[in-house]
């Protein structure tokens, strides 16, 4: 139960601090949609794509892509505390969050962005850099909410 409050509360942090990029700066949103549309396509044996905005739609890939999204959160707390222990949910330190938090942009940088068309790290994209920053800063949102979330639920509250 604890990973996955943590996992909600972290992955909550990271879609507010995606509002604030975009209306702060004007950032574009992230795509949830894109996402599920990436992952509708596996069972249809399709894992790789040239562009996955160019690839067919599927049914309910909005709210495919927003419950992934949140489950691989709770998937990510639940591993942090696998390696970190019980003993770290009930008494959280910043640290392993947010190391945790920064190891995970692996996902995006080796896996999704690759497999949707992007390239490793964003490399196929008109701006790989602002990519690359802004994929670190959401892992780092995800750190951050590792940590306050497990806090706040050490804390009962």
């Amino acid at each position: 139960m604890r990973a996955v409050l943590i996992g909600i509360g972290a992955t909550a942090v990271v879609d507010l601090w995606g509002l604030f990029v975009v209306r702060v700066f004007g950032a574009p949103a992230t795509n949830w949609g894109l996402f599920g549309r990436w992952l509708g396509h596996f069972p249809r044996g399709r894992f790789v794509h040239d562009s996955i905005a160019k690839a067919s739609a599927v049914r309910g890939e909005l709210l495919l892509g927003w419950s992934a999204h949140y489950a691989i959160g709770i998937g990510f707390a639940a591993l942090l505390i696998a390696i970190c222990g019980l003993g770290w949910a009930r008494n959280p330190t910043p640290l392993p969050a947010l190391l945790f938090g920064l190891v995970t942009v692996a996902a995006p940088f080796f896996v999704m962005q690759p497999a949707m068309g992007a390239g490793i790290a964003a490399s196929k994209t008109p701006k790989p850099g602002p990519a690359r920053l802004r994929s670190i800063a959401n892992h780092t949102a995800f750190g951050i909410g590792l940590y306050l979330s497990a806090l706040l639920v050490a804390r009962g509250g």
